[in-house]
This record gives structure tokens, C-alpha cells and sequence, in this order.
């Protein structure tokens, strides 16, 4: 299994480097997203979303959305729709309990080996609630949530827009903890999955090894609708993705490497035609960021 090909590779890496390389700032490694917004992309955002008529939606609270075009590390482009509203993102945030596990995996409190790694990547590719909910036990609920708020990361703002949250098993159990910010039990920001996906492309989430190991338990989605069923068809694209679906409720994550371009997509949705949305925009944000491609400028 590559999976733990890669976990190999950082187990090779001595305990002290890991560790003297585990608290570095985001801001020492790669630019400030929060001061990336880019009028230029944010104009073919809100065309995008008109012309598919889906600016009521946004007005409405019903659709957020950040795209970030990532293909220069150095200058990241930031355009937002609701992007810092929190939203109800069902399976999601399991990307979260992801980050902290492999957290603890970093600080040597999670040691890692086949079931682990399976059962993390379960949860990933096909959302396994089963997994996920073991993986949070590992973990720790309330661990978790002190990582998402810890300085280092700052995934979650009790005092501001709130972000990424964890705060109910994929099971039956009841919500252990809401969010202070909408009292939601797995909720999202738009802008804050985007930043995740940021750093980690920018490898500055983790330590390298890790930050790998994530990627790879990110790629080759196993559930292929939203952004994927948009996506997947285009010969030389990669997909690093996490999803979330229950109800009315769709919404999914994506970092798209295409040629020399490289982005991150999130959507969040609150309607019964939401995964559909998310099709069509997924589609329609590719050729923003890209471009056309050969076939369509052949057929102008």
C-alpha cells in the first residue's frame, strides 16, 4: 500500500528534527492568506456564480465558496463568496480530525502503523463514519478542538468567523461540544478549509513527511460526485479532496494540480439541488483559473 510506503519514509526522520521543525510559524513559511484578495479573481468568481445564476443563493446564506489560486507560492489569489460565514459541513471537517491525528502522530502520541493508517485513509477517500469516529476516539474530542484553536494552527476563532469544528462523533452519540459561533456540531468555513489546504500545499502544515502522508491519504477520491464527478474526466488532473454530504447539506474541498496551475476549491452548500451546484460550479472555476481548454477554443 503507498500509504505506507510514505509512512516509511517519515519514520526515518529522527525524532529531533521532527520535533524542531513541528512549531514553525505559518507566517515564517508562506504568506498570510487573510491578505490575498484579489480583485481580478474575485470579479471572475461573482461572473462565474452569476451565470449560473446562483447569485441569489449566495445573497440568500446558502452558498459559500473560496478559490485560491495556489500555482505561485509567493503570491497566493484569494476571491471569496461567504466565505468566512460558518456553515453546517457535515462530513467535511473529517479533514480535521485527519490534521489531528496526524498531529499527534508528530508529537509521538499517535504512533502510527497499518490499521491506523487504513482506517485514516477509509475516512478520507470514502468517508467512513466508522473510521472517522474511531479515529476522533484516538485522537480525542476535546484534543482535537484545542488543536484546530492552538496558535500554531488557528483553524477555529471563537471570537471571530469561527472555522473548522469538530465537536460530535460520526455516530449516534450526541454532540460533545457546538461551536460557539452557530452551535453546530461538524460546521465549516469556506475560507479556513481553504487555508488548511493552503499550507498544506505550501508544505507548512506539517512537518514534510507528514505533510505527504496527507496529501496521498487525499488523493484518489473514492466517492465521485461535486467537484470530482466535474473534474475527474480531464486527462492529467490530480484531485486531493474531502467531501460532505447528509441531507440538504453538500459540500467538498479540493486541491486541483493541473499542468502548472495549482488551486484550492471549496463549496459549501444548504439546498436539496446543492451537490448539483457544486457540479456545475466545480466545472465552470477550473476554466476560470486555467483557462479554456483546446477543445473548447477550437469549437469558437
Amino acid at each position: 500500500m503507498r500509504v505506507l510506503r510514505v509512512l516509511s519514509t517519515a519514520l526515518l526522520v529522527p525524532l529531533a528534527l521532527v520535533l524542531s521543525t513541528s512549531a514553525r510559524a505559518e507566517s515564517d513559511a508562506v504568506p498570510d492568506l487573510h491578505e490575498a484578495r484579489d480583485a481580478e479573481l474575485q470579479r471572475g468568481l461573482e461572473g462565474v456564480v452569476s451565470d449560473l445564476g446562483l447569485s441569489h443563493e449566495v445573497r440568500a446564506g446558502r452558498l459559500s465558496l473560496a478559490l485560491v489560486d495556489v500555482t505561485e507560492r509567493n503570491a497566493p489569489r484569494l476571491a471569496m463568496l461567504n466565505g468566512e460565514a460558518m456553515m453546517y459541513a457535515a462530513s467535511l471537517p473529517k479533514i480535521a480530525i485527519l490534521l489531528g491525528a496526524l498531529v499527534e502522530a508528530e508529537t509521538g502520541r499517535l504512533p502510527l502503523d497499518g490499521t491506523r493508517l487504513q482506517a485514516m485513509t477509509r475516512m478520507i477517500r470514502y468517508s467512513s463514519n466508522e473510521d472517522a469516529t474511531r479515529v476522533l476516539e484516538w485522537v480525542g474530542g476535546e484534543r482535537l478542538l484545542e488543536i484546530l484553536q492552538s496558535p500554531r494552527f488557528r483553524l477555529y476563532d471563537s471570537g471571530g468567523a469561527g472555522g473548522l469544528w469538530v465537536g460530535k462523533s460520526y455516530g449516534k452519540e450526541a454532540a460533545y461540544k457546538r461551536d460557539p459561533v452557530r452551535n453546530l456540531s461538524h460546521g465549516a468555513t469556506a475560507f479556513q478549509v481553504a487555508r488548511l489546504y493552503y499550507l498544506l500545499a505550501n508544505d507548512a502544515l506539517l512537518t514534510p513527511p507528514l505533510n505527504a502522508l496527507m496529501m496521498e491519504m487525499l488523493s484518489n477520491p473514492g466517492i465521485h460526485h461535486n467537484f470530482v464527478k466535474a473534474l475527474e474526466g480531464i486527462p492529467g488532473i490530480r484531485i486531493f479532496r474531502k467531501s460532505g454530504t447528509w441531507k440538504n447539506h453538500h459540500a467538498d474541498s479540493a486541491l486541483v494540480e493541473y499542468g502548472a496551475r495549482r488551486y484550492i476549491l471549496v463549496g459549501i452548500a444548504d439546498h436539496a439541488q446543492g451537490g448539483e451546484w457544486l457540479v456545475r460550479l466545480g466545472r465552470a472555476l477550473h476554466q476560470l483559473v486555467v483557462g479554456p481548454s483546446r477543445t473548447e477554443l477550437a469549437r469558437r
